[in-house]
């Protein structure tokens, strides 16, 4: 369906139009009057603006002004949004619904990978987010607590504007290590309230070493109830100190032992094989997210929601755009040669 109803995205721009007779007046009465005709006896009449300061208004001034009155007409115009021809489509919603387990405990500051685990698992929710088409996302970030940062949306700009105050300052310090627990708990709450046909899914991102017991018989429980649980492991299986807090270097044992921490790879494929889904090791690259989403999207199902149309209109600003283009640039080149002109008379 075609509408060619002509409008403006953006008409308060037109108000700057009434600059145009503004400044047109500003110049006429600001006009200097005749000058004395002994002075010409000095240098030409072209040279004489320069070395007074006062330039007349002439036609060719009078032409400038005209000009310059047009091109201010055509980018108000531009700015204006003129568009018409729209196309009434129908809205959907995504067929699959994922929450997004972040572990933010003191180990995902390790440095093992550049810059740290913690930055690196927030690169990887900006590429999954970018390469995003049909899921509705949620993050909660969990440690000893777990926090719900964002529920389930299609909004993935608000969740991206989240993700840099992410830290692991959001626990108390006196509260250490991961508990998965609770965070699948709150997952479990934010997938419930969404529509029954939609796939659900819950991707883990951490580096393992989890305190809770028992997490393999609650995630196939999930499976069970058709909740799809993914792990993405981010660290080396090599590891790296963890760092301590208050000042303090490292973390240390009671024997005053620097605490290393390795990504326990076994123990994340462990829990992708009892929720049913995939594991994944995070890494420069794109294809990790991407091996997720297809997994995660696979039998998801997107819909048309009922009687919910939007008009998607064709802008056509850029025809002005290009006008203006046309017009200035050459403009440069003839005020270059211009001044290498008066140059060349000012050096005779």
């Amino acid at each position: 369906m075609a509408d060619w109803h002509f409008h403006f995205a953006a008409p308060h721009w037109l108000w700057a139009l009434l600059l145009i007779p503004v400044i047109a007046i500003w110049v006429r009465r600001n006009r200097p009057r005749n000058r004395d005709n002994r002075l010409e006896a000095y240098a030409d009449p072209h040279l004489l603006p320069y070395l007074t300061g006062q330039h007349e208004q002439t036609p060719q001034s009078n032409n400038h002004i005209l000009r310059w009155s047009l091109l201010w007409l055509l980018l108000c115009l531009a700015l204006a949004g003129p568009r018409w021809d729209a196309r009434q489509i129908n809205l959907f919603t995504p067929g699959a619904d994922l929450v997004i387990l972040l572990d933010i405990s003191r180990s995902m500051e390790v440095a093992d990978v550049r810059p740290t685990r913690l930055t690196r698992a927030r690169q990887e929710i900006e590429d999954l987010l970018t390469q995003n088409s049909g899921i509705a996302v949620g993050l909660i970030a969990f440690g000893s607590i777990a926090h719900v940062i964002a529920p389930i949306s299609e909004d993935s700009d608000a969740l991206l504007n989240r993700l840099p105050a992410i830290s692991t300052e959001l626990l108390p310090s006196q509260l250490q290590g991961s508990r998965l627990s609770s965070a699948l708990e709150q997952a479990k709450r934010l997938l419930s309230a969404q529509p029954a046909e939609n796939s659900r899914s819950i991707l883990i991102i951490s580096d393992g070493d989890f305190a809770d017991t028992q997490l393999i018989e609650q995630l196939q429980a999930l499976r069970q109830e058709e909740i799809r649980v993914h792990l993405l492991g981010v660290g080396t299986p090599g590891g790296g100190p963890v760092p301590g807090a208050h000042g303090q270097r490292f973390m240390t044992t009671s024997e005053n032992r620097v605490i290393n921490s390795p990504l326990d790879e076994v123990a994340l494929e462990a829990l992708a094989e009892a929720g049913g889904g995939l594991y994944q090791r995070a890494n420069f690259k794109s294809n990790d997210t991407y091996a997720l989403i297809q997994t995660i999207t696979a039998n998801a199902k997107t819909k048309a929601l009922a009687q919910e149309t939007t008009l998607i209109w064709n802008e056509r600003f850029y025809g002005l755009v290009i006008l203006i283009m046309l017009w200035v640039i050459p403009s440069f080149r003839r005020t270059q040669w211009a001044q290498n002109q008066t140059a060349r008379e000012l050096g005779k």
